[in-house]
């Protein structure tokens, strides 16, 4: 059934409000989920590696976790690509990834290509990507502490600062 381009429900956007909140909430949730898992394990190996004084190994565990937050913001993006190309709204799935991407990362270098009716998908993607990006830098400013005690050790060593000295620092 198609709805009239001159309908109400075309007008107010009723669909992309519709489909949009569904999705951020899935969106959020896996991001959500994900989030937690990977600051989890970073939180456990670098108080691990702090305490076994391998403060290498503590930077090596941050910037794995880096690499695997930015995964997920790209898997969100592919998700999104992925709802808008399966429900017909860009015609290819690699336009509809560059526009999710676009709208994600309120960039917006792409034209609003759209139909009537979906317009303000692009908005709540951009929302998706807010809330996702401020809840990501949220997580990596408590994931900082403990590498800047791992990478400030590890320099006290390279001075030769006697042990009790080093192991006081917090």
């Amino acid at each position: 059934m198609q709805i009239p381009a001159d309908s109400l429900i075309v007008q107010l956007d009723i669909p992309a409000y519709t489909f949009g909140i569904v999705i951020l909430m899935l969106v959020m949730i896996l991001h959500g989920v994900c989030l937690l898992q990977i600051a989890k394990r970073y939180e456990v190996k670098a108080y691990l590696y702090l305490a076994e004084k391998k403060y290498a190994e503590v930077s090596k565990v941050f910037y794995l976790s880096i690499l695997l937050l930015l995964m997920t913001h790209l898997f969100e993006i592919l998700i999104w690509g992925l709802f808008i190309y399966g429900f017909g709204l860009i015609a290819h799935w690699s336009q509809s990834v560059l526009f999710s991407g676009s709208a994600y990362t309120a960039i917006g270098f792409m034209d609003d290509s759209l139909p009537e009716g979906w317009r303000m998908l692009a908005v709540i993607i951009a929302f998706s990507g807010l809330f996702s990006f401020a809840w990501t830098a949220s997580v990596m400013i408590s994931m900082t502490r403990s590498f800047r005690k791992a990478y400030t050790r590890m320099h006290m060593h390279k001075l030769d600062l006697p042990q009790e000295i080093i192991d006081r620092f917090e």
